[in-house]
C-alpha cells in the first residue's frame, strides 16, 4: 500500500532568505537544519500572530492535529539551531 498523497497547505507570504545562520560563520561549515515552510508558516501564525492550532488549521487549510506535529517539529528544529548553533535552511518541498 502506498502512503496517502500530501493534502495542499495554504501558505502566505514568502521566505525572509534562504537560510538563517550564525554571523561570521560560512555556511558550508555548518550543521544545517531544513525548515520547511509550512513548519515556517505554523510557527508564525500560532507563537507570531498568536492564533489557536485551530484556527491556524482553518487557515491553512490543514487539520489541528497536523498544525500541532508541523508545531512540534518546527519549535524542535529552532530550538536545536539555536542551541547547537546550527543553520536553519529554508525549504519549499517536505
Amino acid at each position: 500500500m502506498s502512503p496517502r498523497l500530501k493534502k495542499k497547505r495554504c501558505c502566505e507570504g514568502q521566505f525572509c532568505g534562504q537560510a538563517f545562520k550564525p554571523v561570521g560563520l560560512p555556511l558550508r561549515k555548518l550543521k544545517q537544519i531544513i525548515l520547511y515552510r509550512d513548519e515556517l508558516e505554523t510557527m508564525k501564525l500560532c507563537d507570531v500572530e498568536g492564533l489557536t492550532q485551530e484556527q491556524a488549521g482553518e487557515r491553512m487549510g490543514v487539520s489541528r492535529g497536523t498544525v500541532q506535529r508541523l508545531l512540534t517539529s518546527a519549535r524542535k528544529k529552532v530550538a536545536g539551531a539555536v542551541v547547537s548553533g546550527a543553520a536553519l535552511v529554508f525549504s519549499e518541498d517536505t
